[in-house]
């Protein structure tokens, strides 16, 4: 009889199923039915336990539990459409079971300063923990699998089973065992969160802000029966400690949260289950499995509680899992093909959770938002959801965000303007600076006038050149365009005269810099950071520290030296200001020769500008300061900054507060906030706008606007991160490669032809969007996992 099984993998976060169908077992070439031992008797272990065994009922299948039945921590969980409709295809019976005990709502209420916002359209569904089990075990024995509880799983397991999988939690001990083989890093966060139950139901999922006397508080709670509702509370480390909780029992702990959430919880107490205070782990581990060993759930990896992740990514794990099994012809390729198939998943969802772990953690940033913004960038918090996809699910809502944030009608934010100093942009878009490496003795020529001038055309309030050097010895190619000429400057001109005489609205900005000790090589293409086989230049930098191993060793900038560097940046700005630019940047980022005097690994200095942030900072304030004496009064200037070096001993994201700071009070008119490639072992954790949590940090700290930058791509990013509050301006950098008319294809796409989206008159007639592929297809909608918070 043919078996199937649907594994929500990488398809889950998509809302897709893959369907895997096979024939009787061949027991992965043991030549007996596969004997398998899963150590943890939580959702994922009980899950993948049941799967197993009911696609092939001749398996052995034995799950050990330490902990009696009816022992679980926390109290909720909440599963997605997409997790349930795997669990449906693969097995009715429990997906019968589970609906059976389902509370739903579609309500997110947000309370801060005694206002509250409710959000609609985002379709939860919750169950008792302990409930979940108790469907599980009955499923397991039902189809015959052991269950060993108040057991600790034997040591020889991997040898007298043919597949072990290891689902035994944050604190896995299997996992711990063979460290050396998985490589787990397990990072601890700044928050203390207690996990609590109220004895009646919200009618919504609830945030609840607290400004106590103490610090902020949090409450995050969600009804998951007719008659109880989970209810976590979270603070950080010294918000907990200085309030008292670090000596209070269990007891004391749940009463005073109960005082301080009194009104949430209608006057009624909160009760526990054991409950204690904990700190979220962020579990990665570099392998998954290690002969028939595998590791699964919370033993792989965890996600924050605040996206509600846990339990979801654990049944789909077991999916997965059983999925592998079922089309592979041995072990080892299924637990690779899982592991695979897994991996990018878990990835995205971290990514996410960490994004909504550290909203939380500063929290305390964003409570002076107007109201209804803040309660928006708490539902966006993650990025996962979205100003687009929150407008279909709740048009209301968010409309009265874009009214508070000033939108007209029918604008969406991006394309609201903006003044910094004398300019106006008549959008929030900016291209971003791409080096080219296309000059001529640093003249920029035909090709730099099509390239700017067709993203001018494209629409973006903001088109930026890329890195202009200061002089030939700052340059990082040959082919890197100067300012340090007057032949140069004219060729500018022309540029900019084409800028404003055919895109008018569209200003154009220069970014001034000096490539320190990262000049000197080849043009990008033809191998990037490497230096020249001949014609090579020498180079100066702050210290005398190769950037690579193979990279020339800078001469360490004198005294005298410095004076020529700051005058050679002057001359380049006065050439600026006549060429006819709107706006000057000053490059301090990116291991170029600025940027190297801010970072400790780069300045080593020993005389008045090396040593403390506030020495570091001494050149290139000086440097600022020159230009912006020389640079029209009326025109703004920015200052871009690598918020940190991605590495230990570096440039942290609390320096850059400081550095943004300096800048802003020397005159700086916004920081543009990009990160890295300041040394060569960085350690980046990429992912979409993944800068933007550090420019958010610079302007909600300093109150100095901002431009971020990196991975942003869509326009739904920047409609987001605008009426988030989280960046003033956007800059991209790579879509603007693939479409010069970006901007205006994303005003087509989101049927606005109003002001800050006008479109030249020659390609007027295009302005349309072409009716073919269109879909007015709903998004999807919001998706949860187990025990925690909206999955924003």
């Amino acid at each position: 009889m043919e078996r199937t099984v649907t594994a929500i993998p990488s398809g889950a976060a998509r809302g897709t199923a893959r369907q895997a169908t096979t024939h009787p077992q061949p027991h992965h070439n043991t030549g007996h039915p596969l004997r398998v031992a899963v150590i943890g008797g939580g959702p994922g272990g009980l899950y993948a336990a049941a799967l197993l065994k009911r696609l092939d009922p001749e398996r052995d299948i034995t799950v050990w539990e330490r902990n009696p039945p009816d022992s679980t921590f926390g109290f909720g969980v909440v599963l997605s459409d997409e997790t349930l409709g795997g669990i449906e295809h693969a097995d009715p019976e429990v997906h019968e079971a589970l609906q059976q005990h389902f509370t739903r709502w579609d309500d997110i209420d947000i309370v801060h300063r005694d206002t509250r916002h409710t959000s609609t359209g985002h379709g939860f569904a919750a169950l008792g923990r302990q409930r979940l089990l108790e469907i599980l075990h009955a499923r397991c024995r039902a189809l015959g699998v052991a269950l060993r509880f108040h057991t600790e799983a034997p040591d020889d397991l991997t040898r007298t089973h043919d597949l072990v999988i290891a689902a035994d939690g944050v604190h896995s001990t299997t996992r711990e065992t063979h460290a050396d083989v998985f490589r787990p890093r397990v990072t601890a966060h700044r928050c203390r969160y207690i996990w609590l139950a109220a004895d009646f139901p919200f009618d919504s999922f609830r945030f609840e802000i607290a400004e106590t006397e103490h610090g902020v508080m949090q409450l995050h709670g969600y009804p998951y029966a007719p008659d109880a509702s989970t209810v976590i509370v979270e603070m950080r480390e010294e918000v907990w400690q200085t309030a008292g909780f670090d000596e209070l029992d269990e007891a004391e702990s749940i009463e005073r949260c109960a005082k301080i959430f009194a009104e949430a919880l209608r006057g009624r107490p909160l009760k526990s289950n054991n409950s204690t205070w904990t700190t979220f782990r962020t579990v990665v581990n570099d392998r998954w499995s290690h002969g028939n060993l595998v590791l699964l759930g919370d033993a792989a990896h965890t996600a924050h509680f605040s996206i509600g992740s846990g339990t979801k990514l654990a049944v789909e794990d077991a999916l997965a899992l059983a999925a592998c099994l079922e089309e592979r012809d041995t072990l080892p390729e299924a637990l690779a093909a899982y592991e695979a198939e897994r991996r990018p998943v878990v990835a995205s969802t971290q990514r996410a959770a960490r994004a909504s772990l550290e909203w939380f953690e500063n929290l305390g940033l964003y409570l002076d938002q107007p109201p209804r913004q803040f309660a928006f960038n708490l539902l966006t918090r993650s990025r996962r959801v979205t100003h687009d996809n929150l407008r279909l699910r709740d048009a209301r809502f968010t409309e009265s965000v874009e009214r508070e944030f000033g939108c007209p009608p029918g604008t969406p934010p991006m394309f609201t303007p903006f003044r910094l100093r004398g300019l106006t942009l008549r959008n929030r878009v900016v291209v971003s600076p791409m080096d080219m490496y296309s000059a001529a003795d640093g003249v920029p020529g035909d090709f730099h006038l099509v390239h700017l001038g067709a993203r001018a055309l494209g629409g973006a309030g903001l088109v930026m050149t890329e890195m202009v050097c200061v002089s030939e010895e700052g340059r990082i190619t040959p082919g890197c365009a100067g300012l340090y000429t007057g032949r140069q400057a004219e060729a500018w001109k022309r540029i900019t005269n084409f800028v404003h005489d055919r895109a008018p609205g569209t200003a154009i900005g220069v970014q001034l810099g000096h490539s320190g000790r990262k000049g000197s090589t080849k043009l990008m293409w033809e191998g990037m950071d490497e230096p020249l086989q001949e014609g090579n230049w020498s180079l100066v930098a702050p210290s005398a520290l190769p950037y690579k191993g193979f990279s020339q060793t800078p001469r360490e900038l004198s005294r005298a030296q410095l004076t020529d560097v700051r005058e050679q940046f002057t001359a380049s700005a006065v050439r600026a200001a006549r060429a006819g630019f709107d706006l000057l940047e000053l490059h301090c980022a990116h291991g170029y020769l600025l940027s190297g005097f801010l970072s400790p690994l780069t300045n080593r200095r020993t005389d008045a500008y090396g040593g403390t942030l506030d020495k570091r900072l001494r050149f290139p304030l000086e440097v600022f300061d020159a230009v912006r004496d020389v640079w029209p009064g009326e025109r703004p200037m920015t200052v871009r900054i690598s918020a940190t070096d991605w590495a230990e001993g570096g440039t942290t994201a609390e320096d850059a507060v400081e550095i943004a700071r300096a800048f802003a009070t020397h005159g700086a008119d916004a920081i543009d906030v990009s990160t890295g490639q300041v040394v060569a072992d960085e350690r980046p954790e990429f992912g979409r706008s993944y800068q933007t949590p550090f420019a958010d940090r610079i302007r909600h700290t300093t109150g100095i606007p901002v431009i971020a930058v990196g991975a942003i791509s869509s326009w739904d990013d920047v409609n987001s991160l605008i009426l988030a509050g989280r960046t003033d301006l956007c800059a991209l950098a790579r879509p603007h490669l693939y479409d010069p008319h970006w901007t205006l294809h994303a005003a087509a796409e989101q049927d606005y032809t109003g002001p800050g989206a006008t479109w030249p008159a020659p390609y007027r007639a295009g302005s349309r969007r072409p009716q073919t592929g269109r879909t007015d297809a709903p998004k999807p909608r919001l998706s949860l996992g187990s025990g925690g918070a909206q999955g924003g």
